[in-house]
């Protein structure tokens, strides 16, 4: 049976395959979640089972099938980025929108750490440990930025929202270095950018709650850029790689743009940037 078809008979109400012992059935389970509350629930029990070593990552063989697209509610509706409307934060319906657009950013991370846990096969058990850390992080996030949205009289999928995360996710589900350079180190390097600016936005409009929430999130995103940077140097040491040759190399293989700055470089220092790295991205804009 394929991955992308486990019966709904075989899910329990927490997202996760019933009786199973190993994590990727598991991981694949929450990754499918179509419900918002199983995905969450489901994550924060996968983790807590691994913690306490009831589950393992035995065997190295490949997913059966490829995940094009993860377990989603119905709402938000995807459009693509450019049709994603530009609304002031000083209105109340542009304040929700940028909640919203926050809480989709790490609804997409939930399913993004999830599939670096199924994906991915053979590698290290701290590996696996990593992941399933920013997987229940992610999923804590959410839960803050959601319930806040409804304080605003809103809720996740009042808005619609693009899917440009989870493309690259499909762009590099081929190779574990592919998806460590251009998720962790490209993508959400470029939150820890953009959240001082944020952040910034959400006190000028007197939403402090929203700044203490960021903050929170910011200091959880270093932690999970620096678990990519570890595992892309792990394997840019591996296939015995320069990584910041092959960095480059891969943004242009994917397409993908240069990071621009300003950076936030403390927070990128904090993440596992080095000193030189980051004056090469800054010299190459220049």
């Amino acid at each position: 049976m394929s991955p992308s078809r486990i019966p709904v008979s075989d899910l329990d109400l927490s997202g996760t395959v019933r009786n199973a012992n190993e994590v990727f059935p598991r991981a694949l389970a929450c990754l499918l979640a179509t419900n918002i509350e199983a995905k969450l629930d489901g994550t924060a029990a996968l983790q807590a089972d691994w913690l306490a070593g009831q589950l393992t990552h035995a065997g190295d063989s490949p997913p059966a099938q490829d995940i094009m697209q993860p377990g989603r509610p119905e709402q938000p509706t995807l459009v693509a980025p450019q049709a994603v409307q530009r609304r002031s934060a000083g209105t109340r319906e542009g304040h929700a929108a940028l909640i919203h657009a926050l809480a989709h950013i790490e609804f997409n991370a939930i399913n993004l750490a999830l599939d670096a846990v199924y994906r991915f096969r053979g590698l290290p058990r701290d590996y696996y440990s990593d992941w399933l850390q920013v997987a229940a992080e992610e999923a804590s996030h959410f839960r803050l930025l959601r319930d806040h949205l409804r304080t605003l009289g809103s809720d996740y999928g009042a808005f619609p929202a693009h899917n440009g995360l989870w493309e690259m996710a499909v762009k590099t589900a081929h190779d574990p270095l592919h998806r460590m350079a251009l998720v962790p180190r490209l993508l959400e390097a470029r939150g820890l950018d953009a959240s001082p600016a944020i952040i910034a936005k959400l006190a000028r409009i007197g939403d402090q709650r929203g700044v203490d929430i960021l903050e929170t999130i910011l200091r959880d995103e270093i932690g999970h850029v620096r678990i990519g940077n570890r595992w892309y140097g792990y394997l840019c040491a591996q296939r015995h790689l320069d990584p910041v040759a092959t960095f480059h190399a891969l943004l242009a293989i994917h397409g993908a743009s240069m990071p621009r700055p300003p950076f936030h470089r403390a927070a990128r220092q904090a993440a596992g940037f080095s000193e030189e790295e980051l004056r090469d991205l800054e010299s190459r804009m220049r």
